[in-house]
């Protein structure tokens, strides 16, 4: 996979039909679809982009969130998105526990291929433009993927927590970006 192939965007209507194949994909398949927000629960392409753009703004927020900006991970050769990736602007008392920073995905047909990793390097220089110098990335105990996609990027093991709420253990990582120009 060479970098030049890939682009890392905003979403936009323009890639509706991508959109919807990447969240059926995971509807087939399973699996979670962390870092895109509800869009599992959306039919059209167009009501996730409201509330993407709707939560990209505190004031637009709602009370239990906070301001994220999302992104997909374009193929250029087939235009397909492969992964997306969102960045949480900063914590309430779930996501400084449970949640982190940021959240990530690949859709199922795509794993393996290096993508995560590649899709956490390209966004971290906007969560130091976000004036995030400490990045939290958390992943399912278990899930050696995003473990290695994580300590790929200079992430450092803090320690494991338990969300009851989901019968799952949690790894947390910190990305220190202060070292970064």
């Amino acid at each position: 996979m060479e970098k030049s192939q890939m682009k890392l965007i905003a979403p936009s209507i323009e890639y509706d039909e991508q959109i919807q194949a990447y969240r059926n994909e995971f509807l087939v398949y399973g699996g979670s679809m962390d870092g895109c927000g509800s869009l599992r629960r959306f039919d059209k392409t167009q009501d996730w982009l409201n509330q993407v753009e709707s939560l990209k703004h505190a004031e637009t927020t709602p009370p239990d969130l906070v301001p994220m900006t999302q992104y997909i991970y374009v193929r250029e050769s087939d235009n397909k998105i492969v992964g997306v990736i969102q960045i949480r602007h900063y914590f309430n008392d779930f996501l400084e526990k449970y949640a982190g920073h940021i959240g990530y995905s690949v859709c199922p047909s795509e794993r393996k291929k290096g993508y995560a990793t590649q899709m956490l390097k390209l966004v971290l220089p906007e969560c130091k433009r976000l004036g995030i110098d400490k990045v939290l990335v958390c992943c399912v105990q278990g899930n050696e993927g995003s473990k290695k996609t994580i300590l790929n990027n200079g992430g450092e093991y803090e320690s494991t927590v338990y969300l009851k709420e989901r019968d799952v253990y949690l790894e947390r990582y910190w990305i220190d970006l202060t070292e970064t120009a």
